[in-house]
């Protein structure tokens, strides 16, 4: 196995003048590029630029132009095969075995996490352990948190085959995790597999199940088996000659969940079906962790622009979160950073709240509407940058007032 430190050499881009040829080889839906000596460099290239070469069966050759700015081209697999690379067994993971590995690998693995994701150490290394002992991980926490990014990333970092399901958006739980019967007139009725069953027996593969709390309750039982760390089988009900198939060996599931009443579309998840996870718990960012990642992201923004962002976000969760808030819920982090992108784009601040976070809040009641309080609350940002008297009572009563005339 390759330790923590070749890892980190490898994302750091050392020895980057060595010349280095790459081949792609395809694990369920994700193509990974290899070396000669098997050192992996997916993350270095472009999901299409790997798709592309795999499509066309050339290899990629990391370059340097005149100004020193790294770049990757396609030539011939002959040049990779004349580097006498080994076979590379895409179903054999680099997976820690002796505790002293694991445990060194588990607390050292914070620098794996990408820093566009914030997420405290401990439950970083939490999800990193759960995932290398085989635990099935249930990531909760309000829309637009972090879920499904902070089990991308995990996936990313083991380094592993993974292979994702958006449960929320299946109609027929039985046609995506199961399969479907077909009839053809040459073939006559037949039964095809769905995409789930090759995931299941892909050892060590990392399965992601997405949206899992909006999922049909048909999905949930169907789940059940294939969950329980004491059964471990899908049921093919339909398929002929093949009433169950197991879970190969060392196969995690990583399903995501909004938890809470707020969520209309959610179902009230199966304690028995929970009980099948342990769970991580993602944090909302407070206000400076808010600010700290969006300047990360928009480093050419005004950082006094994304602190107003920050704070308005901020504020409305405060407010969501009291007893007689002017919220129902506040801004998701995604919204933050979706307004971020807007304002990189050169619309202004009040622009932004117009176009992707006004629609948020309801518009019913007049005056005393949720999309009167956030408008209001916007435009002090907009005029003076000031959050003081938010929610200013003698200011409500003018503009009720108003309204009323």
């Amino acid at each position: 196995m390759r330790d923590l430190k070749t890892i980190q050499s490898l994302k750091k881009g050392k020895n980057d003048m060595d010349k280095i040829i790459v081949k792609i080889e395809k694990s369920g839906n994700r193509y990974n590029a290899f070396d000669k000596d098997g050192n992996k460099f997916t993350s270095d290239i472009t999901t299409g630029a790997r798709k592309k070469a795999f499509m066309n069966g050339t290899a990629l050759e990391r370059r340097v132009n005149k100004s020193g700015r790294k770049y990757w081209w396609a030539v011939p697999m002959s040049e990779f095969e004349s580097t006498s690379a080994p076979v590379i067994d895409v179903s054999s993971v680099d997976i820690p075995t002796d505790h002293a590995e694991v445990m060194n690998f588990i607390h050292g693995s914070y620098d794996l996490k990408p820093q566009g994701l914030v997420m405290k150490e401990l439950k970083w290394k939490y999800l990193i352990r759960s995932a290398v002992r085989g635990k099935n991980i249930l990531m909760t926490g309000p829309a637009g948190c972090g879920k499904t990014m902070a089990a991308k990333s995990l996936v990313n970092s083991l380094d592993r085959p993974d292979f994702y399901f958006n449960l929320g958006a299946t109609q027929d739980p039985r046609a995506t995790l199961i399969g479907n019967t077909h009839f053809d007139k040459k073939k006559g009725t037949y039964f095809s597999e769905a995409l789930f069953v090759k995931a299941i027996q892909t050892p060590n593969a990392v399965i992601l199940l997405d949206e899992l709390s909006r999922a049909h309750p048909d999905a949930w039982n169907i789940l059940m088996t294939v969950l329980d760390s004491g059964q471990r089988y899908l049921r093919l009900d339909e398929g002929e000659g093949q009433e169950t198939i197991n879970v190969a060996e060392g196969v995690t599931f990583v399903a995501t969940a909004n938890v809470g009443n707020e969520y209309t579309s959610t179902r009230v998840m199966d304690k028995a079906l929970m009980d099948r996870f342990i769970i991580v718990e993602m944090d909302v960012l407070n206000d400076l962790e808010e600010f700290g990642l969006l300047t990360y992201l928009y480093p050419n923004v005004d950082p006094d622009i994304l602190k107003n962002v920050s704070e308005i976000a901020h504020s409305t969760r405060v407010e969501a979160s009291s007893e007689d808030g002017k919220f129902a819920s506040g801004i998701s982090t995604r919204t933050s950073v979706e307004m971020g992108g807007l304002l990189f784009d050169g619309f202004g601040l009040d622009e932004a709240a117009e176009v992707c976070v006004y629609p948020q809040f309801d518009s019913s009641g007049g005056a005393d509407s949720e999309r009167t309080f956030i408008k209001q609350l916007v435009q002090k940002y907009v005029s003076d940058g000031s959050d003081e008297n938010l929610f200013n009572e003698e200011e409500i009563n003018e503009t009720e007032a108003s309204v009323a005339s």
